[in-house]
Protein backbone atom coordinates (compact mmCIF):
# COMPACT_ATOMS: atom_id res chain seq x y z
CA UNK A 1 0.00 0.00 0.00
CA UNK A 2 1.04 3.60 -0.74
CA UNK A 3 1.84 6.05 1.45
CA UNK A 4 -1.23 7.93 0.68
CA UNK A 5 -3.75 5.18 1.14
CA UNK A 6 -2.68 4.44 4.99
CA UNK A 7 -5.69 4.98 7.28
CA UNK A 8 -4.97 8.51 9.21
CA UNK A 9 -4.70 7.55 12.79
CA UNK A 10 -5.97 10.21 15.64
CA UNK A 11 -3.01 10.10 17.94
CA UNK A 12 -5.46 11.65 20.90
CA UNK A 13 -7.43 7.87 20.78
CA UNK A 14 -5.82 5.85 18.91
CA UNK A 15 -8.14 5.91 16.36
CA UNK A 16 -7.29 5.59 12.91
CA UNK A 17 -10.70 7.35 12.09
CA UNK A 18 -12.48 3.58 10.50
CA UNK A 19 -15.01 1.12 11.37
CA UNK A 20 -14.84 -2.35 10.44
CA UNK A 21 -17.39 -4.14 8.85
CA UNK A 22 -18.99 -7.42 8.53
CA UNK A 23 -16.52 -8.76 5.49
CA UNK A 24 -13.90 -7.27 7.14
CA UNK A 25 -13.09 -4.01 5.06
CA UNK A 26 -13.08 -0.56 6.84
CA UNK A 27 -15.52 2.00 6.54
CA UNK A 28 -14.34 5.79 7.19
CA UNK A 29 -16.79 7.68 10.14
CA UNK A 30 -17.79 10.89 9.42
CA UNK A 31 -16.29 12.84 12.26
CA UNK A 32 -19.46 14.87 14.26
CA UNK A 33 -18.10 19.17 13.33
CA UNK A 34 -19.02 20.98 16.69
CA UNK A 35 -21.44 23.76 16.29
CA UNK A 36 -19.56 26.96 16.24
CA UNK A 37 -20.48 29.34 19.33
CA UNK A 38 -21.32 32.24 17.07
CA UNK A 39 -24.12 30.11 15.41
CA UNK A 40 -25.15 29.26 19.38
CA UNK A 41 -25.37 32.48 20.22
CA UNK A 42 -27.33 33.43 17.23
CA UNK A 43 -30.15 30.82 17.96
CA UNK A 44 -30.57 31.49 21.35
CA UNK A 45 -30.50 35.32 20.30
CA UNK A 46 -33.78 34.44 18.02
CA UNK A 47 -35.33 32.60 20.39
CA UNK A 48 -35.03 35.73 23.20
CA UNK A 49 -36.19 37.84 20.69
CA UNK A 50 -39.20 35.45 19.33
CA UNK A 51 -40.60 35.21 23.28
CA UNK A 52 -39.88 38.90 23.87
CA UNK A 53 -42.29 40.05 20.77
CA UNK A 54 -44.75 36.92 21.88
CA UNK A 55 -44.78 38.44 25.12
CA UNK A 56 -45.52 42.29 24.03
CA UNK A 57 -47.90 41.22 21.10
CA UNK A 58 -50.00 39.41 24.39
CA UNK A 59 -49.81 42.30 26.06
CA UNK A 60 -50.91 44.60 23.47
CA UNK A 61 -54.13 42.78 22.75
CA UNK A 62 -55.24 42.83 26.51
CA UNK A 63 -54.61 46.36 26.76
CA UNK A 64 -57.01 46.69 23.33
CA UNK A 65 -59.55 44.34 24.24
CA UNK A 66 -59.29 46.55 28.04
CA UNK A 67 -60.05 49.73 26.20
CA UNK A 68 -62.98 48.20 24.18
CA UNK A 69 -63.95 46.42 27.42
CA UNK A 70 -64.20 50.37 29.47
CA UNK A 71 -65.24 51.84 25.89
CA UNK A 72 -68.63 49.82 25.96
CA UNK A 73 -68.81 49.24 29.82
CA UNK A 74 -67.05 51.36 31.50
CA UNK A 75 -67.57 54.49 30.43
CA UNK A 76 -71.46 53.35 30.53
CA UNK A 77 -70.98 52.86 34.61
CA UNK A 78 -68.62 55.83 34.99
CA UNK A 79 -71.76 58.18 33.38
CA UNK A 80 -74.96 56.79 34.97
CA UNK A 81 -72.98 57.90 37.66
CA UNK A 82 -72.32 61.41 36.81
CA UNK A 83 -76.10 61.24 35.68
CA UNK A 84 -77.53 60.84 39.24
CA UNK A 85 -74.83 63.35 40.55
CA UNK A 86 -76.32 66.01 38.22
CA UNK A 87 -79.62 65.43 38.75
CA UNK A 88 -79.28 65.65 42.22
CA UNK A 89 -77.47 68.77 42.23
CA UNK A 90 -79.92 70.36 39.35
CA UNK A 91 -82.97 69.61 42.23
CA UNK A 92 -81.31 70.98 44.64
CA UNK A 93 -80.46 73.89 42.47
CA UNK A 94 -83.91 74.37 42.11
CA UNK A 95 -85.16 74.32 45.49
CA UNK A 96 -82.45 76.89 45.96
CA UNK A 97 -84.45 78.95 42.94
CA UNK A 98 -81.38 78.52 40.34
CA UNK A 99 -82.86 78.16 36.98
CA UNK A 100 -79.07 76.74 35.87
CA UNK A 101 -76.94 74.61 38.41
CA UNK A 102 -72.89 74.14 38.18
CA UNK A 103 -72.25 70.96 38.37
CA UNK A 104 -68.50 68.99 37.88
CA UNK A 105 -69.36 68.45 34.51
CA UNK A 106 -71.14 71.57 33.24
CA UNK A 107 -73.76 73.94 33.86
CA UNK A 108 -77.40 71.79 34.05
CA UNK A 109 -80.62 73.49 33.22
CA UNK A 110 -83.18 70.66 32.88
CA UNK A 111 -84.35 66.82 32.32
CA UNK A 112 -85.01 64.77 29.56
CA UNK A 113 -87.76 62.34 29.72
CA UNK A 114 -89.06 59.99 26.73
CA UNK A 115 -92.49 58.31 27.87
CA UNK A 116 -91.38 55.57 25.43
CA UNK A 117 -88.49 54.60 26.99
CA UNK A 118 -90.06 54.23 30.28
CA UNK A 119 -90.44 55.70 33.22
CA UNK A 120 -86.79 55.34 34.88
CA UNK A 121 -85.59 56.85 31.67
CA UNK A 122 -84.82 60.30 33.71
CA UNK A 123 -81.28 62.38 31.71
CA UNK A 124 -80.02 65.63 32.53
CA UNK A 125 -79.54 67.71 29.65
CA UNK A 126 -76.22 70.29 30.63
CA UNK A 127 -75.15 73.13 28.62
CA UNK A 128 -73.13 72.79 25.17
CA UNK A 129 -71.69 69.68 23.51
CA UNK A 130 -68.35 68.98 24.70
CA UNK A 131 -66.83 65.27 26.24
CA UNK A 132 -67.51 66.21 29.70
CA UNK A 133 -71.22 67.21 28.91
CA UNK A 134 -72.26 64.07 26.66
CA UNK A 135 -70.46 61.72 29.20
CA UNK A 136 -72.63 63.22 31.84
CA UNK A 137 -76.16 63.34 30.00
CA UNK A 138 -77.25 65.06 27.19
CA UNK A 139 -75.98 68.05 25.52
CA UNK A 140 -77.87 71.49 24.75
CA UNK A 141 -76.08 72.72 21.65
CA UNK A 142 -74.65 76.25 21.93
CA UNK A 143 -76.50 79.22 20.23
CA UNK A 144 -79.20 77.08 19.99
CA UNK A 145 -83.07 78.22 21.90
CA UNK A 146 -84.18 77.39 25.06
CA UNK A 147 -86.72 74.84 26.06
CA UNK A 148 -89.62 75.83 25.11
CA UNK A 149 -88.44 78.69 22.64
CA UNK A 150 -87.39 78.75 18.63
CA UNK A 151 -85.29 75.54 17.95
CA UNK A 152 -84.55 73.35 21.03
CA UNK A 153 -81.70 71.08 20.13
CA UNK A 154 -80.31 68.28 22.46
CA UNK A 155 -77.21 66.14 21.40
CA UNK A 156 -76.36 62.75 22.68
CA UNK A 157 -74.29 59.31 22.26
CA UNK A 158 -75.85 56.62 21.16
CA UNK A 159 -72.94 54.04 22.05
CA UNK A 160 -71.04 54.54 25.31
CA UNK A 161 -70.74 57.24 27.96
CA UNK A 162 -74.37 56.21 28.97
CA UNK A 163 -75.81 56.22 25.52
CA UNK A 164 -79.07 58.33 26.51
CA UNK A 165 -79.85 58.22 22.83
CA UNK A 166 -78.89 54.57 22.07
CA UNK A 167 -82.45 53.61 21.13
CA UNK A 168 -83.25 57.09 19.26
CA UNK A 169 -84.17 54.66 16.40
CA UNK A 170 -86.72 53.38 17.73
CA UNK A 171 -89.26 56.59 18.44
CA UNK A 172 -91.50 57.75 15.68
CA UNK A 173 -94.01 60.55 14.97
CA UNK A 174 -96.65 61.04 17.55
CA UNK A 175 -94.00 59.58 20.77
CA UNK A 176 -93.78 62.90 23.44
CA UNK A 177 -90.63 64.10 24.23
CA UNK A 178 -90.93 65.95 27.73
CA UNK A 179 -88.48 68.86 28.96
CA UNK A 180 -88.23 69.42 32.64
CA UNK A 181 -86.94 73.25 33.57
CA UNK A 182 -87.17 75.12 37.23
CA UNK A 183 -90.18 77.13 35.58
CA UNK A 184 -92.16 74.67 33.38
CA UNK A 185 -92.40 70.87 31.91
CA UNK A 186 -92.31 71.43 27.84
CA UNK A 187 -93.89 68.78 26.02
CA UNK A 188 -93.30 68.16 22.39
CA UNK A 189 -94.64 65.49 20.17
CA UNK A 190 -92.15 63.97 17.60
CA UNK A 191 -93.32 64.53 14.06
CA UNK A 192 -90.38 62.43 12.50
CA UNK A 193 -89.10 59.09 13.12
CA UNK A 194 -85.60 57.36 13.85
CA UNK A 195 -84.40 57.14 11.00
CA UNK A 196 -86.60 59.63 8.69
CA UNK A 197 -83.69 61.88 8.16
CA UNK A 198 -79.93 61.20 7.98
CA UNK A 199 -77.13 64.03 6.95
CA UNK A 200 -73.56 64.16 7.45
CA UNK A 201 -72.30 66.18 10.40
CA UNK A 202 -71.37 69.00 8.33
CA UNK A 203 -75.04 69.95 7.36
CA UNK A 204 -75.48 72.65 10.44
CA UNK A 205 -79.27 73.67 8.84
CA UNK A 206 -80.44 71.39 11.54
CA UNK A 207 -79.30 73.66 14.11
CA UNK A 208 -80.87 77.51 12.61
CA UNK A 209 -83.84 78.76 14.35
CA UNK A 210 -86.22 78.32 11.99
CA UNK A 211 -84.43 75.45 10.36
CA UNK A 212 -85.32 74.52 6.57
CA UNK A 213 -84.18 71.32 4.59
CA UNK A 214 -82.08 72.63 1.48
CA UNK A 215 -82.26 69.56 0.08
CA UNK A 216 -85.43 69.39 -2.25
CA UNK A 217 -88.17 66.64 -1.29
CA UNK A 218 -86.25 66.04 1.75
CA UNK A 219 -88.11 66.13 5.37
CA UNK A 220 -88.68 69.06 6.86
CA UNK A 221 -88.69 70.33 10.37
CA UNK A 222 -92.74 70.56 11.35
CA UNK A 223 -94.71 73.47 10.23
CA UNK A 224 -97.13 76.15 12.22
CA UNK A 225 -101.31 76.30 10.82
CA UNK A 226 -100.37 78.14 8.39
CA UNK A 227 -97.46 76.20 6.10
CA UNK A 228 -94.49 78.50 8.02
CA UNK A 229 -91.95 76.98 9.39
CA UNK A 230 -92.79 76.46 13.49
CA UNK A 231 -90.73 78.53 15.74
CA UNK A 232 -91.52 76.10 19.23
CA UNK A 233 -89.89 72.61 18.05
CA UNK A 234 -87.51 70.25 19.26
CA UNK A 235 -84.20 68.75 17.44
CA UNK A 236 -82.40 65.41 18.71
CA UNK A 237 -79.01 65.03 17.34
CA UNK A 238 -77.18 61.57 17.62
CA UNK A 239 -74.68 59.29 15.13
CA UNK A 240 -76.56 57.11 12.77
CA UNK A 241 -74.47 54.26 13.52
CA UNK A 242 -73.70 52.55 16.40
CA UNK A 243 -69.77 52.71 15.53
CA UNK A 244 -67.74 55.49 14.34
CA UNK A 245 -69.34 57.63 11.25
CA UNK A 246 -69.70 61.04 10.30
CA UNK A 247 -73.70 60.93 9.90
CA UNK A 248 -76.30 62.40 12.14
CA UNK A 249 -79.56 60.62 13.14
CA UNK A 250 -81.72 64.02 13.08
CA UNK A 251 -85.71 63.87 14.37
CA UNK A 252 -88.07 67.00 15.02
CA UNK A 253 -91.21 67.60 17.06
CA UNK A 254 -93.33 70.35 17.94
CA UNK A 255 -94.31 71.86 21.24
CA UNK A 256 -97.87 70.92 22.17
CA UNK A 257 -98.37 72.24 26.18
CA UNK A 258 -96.45 74.45 28.45
CA UNK A 259 -96.87 72.91 32.57
CA UNK A 260 -95.67 76.02 34.77
CA UNK A 261 -94.34 73.85 37.69
CA UNK A 262 -96.15 74.47 40.92
CA UNK A 263 -95.08 78.06 42.78
CA UNK A 264 -93.81 79.49 39.25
Amino acid sequence: MSHTDEPVVDEATGNDGTDATTDGSRQRRRRTRPVADDAKASVSTRRRLSFWTGLGLIAAGLAILAWVAWQFWGTNWQSERRQGDVRRALLDGWADGNDVVRTDFGNASAILRIPRFGDDYVVPVLEGSSDEVLAAGVGHMQDTEAGGEGNYVLAGHRVTHGEPFADLPDLEPGDEILVETRAATYTYVLDTGGEDLIIPFTQTWVLDKSPVNPREGGTQPPADIDGQPNDHIITLLTCSEIFHTDNRSVLFGHLVETTPTNGQ
